[in-house]
């Protein structure tokens, strides 16, 4: 989880071969509205974002259904949406990744081919929650080498996963 640009695809891709474990984007579920609504420089609100996270929140329960670990990248920027990923959902488990303001600009603003502008940026450090203690998940410093993230990952991540 986090903002635009702080490396939850590339992460999210890394995990998922040291792990071998199923993955989704978040940004591949979004309805097209939604996209065209980013797309076009617009933040979303709450009621844009519902329709998402009950995607999210049904491709976690196939994966449990199947017994199957899986890895979600998707930004989950506030309380109230992470606890609709987590309802009946006991597996799921957070990684914040956490990047420095001004690098995530660097890389927003270097980034091709997405559909998320950079002035969006400003909506979502203005939306993000940090994890609360009571929350399953570790905030995870995000600026440095992608194995050593991988690896800090990997060294908390529930067993049981």
């Amino acid at each position: 989880m986090g903002v635009m640009g702080t490396g939850k695809t590339s992460v999210m891709k890394a995990l998922a071969g040291r792990l071998g474990w199923a993955t989704a984007d978040g940004d591949d579920l979004h309805p097209p509205e939604n996209v065209a609504k980013m797309r076009s420089g617009e933040p979303l609100t709450d009621a844009d974002r519902r329709p998402w996270l009950e995607a999210i929140a049904s491709w976690i329960g196939e994966r449990e259904t199947a017994s199957e670990p899986a890895i979600v990248a998707c930004s989950a920027l506030r309380r109230t949406y992470r606890d609709l990923l987590r309802r009946g959902h006991p597996s799921v488990w957070f990684a914040h990744l956490v990047v420095p303001p001004a690098v995530i600009v660097s890389r927003v603003e270097r980034r091709q081919g997405h559909y998320m502008p950079p002035a969006l940026l400003a909506s979502q450090f203005e939306t993000l929650e940090t994890l609360e203690p009571d929350e399953p998940g570790i905030a995870i410093p995000a600026d440095g080498p992608l194995g050593e993230i991988v690896n800090e990952i990997v060294r908390h991540v529930p067993r049981s996963m």
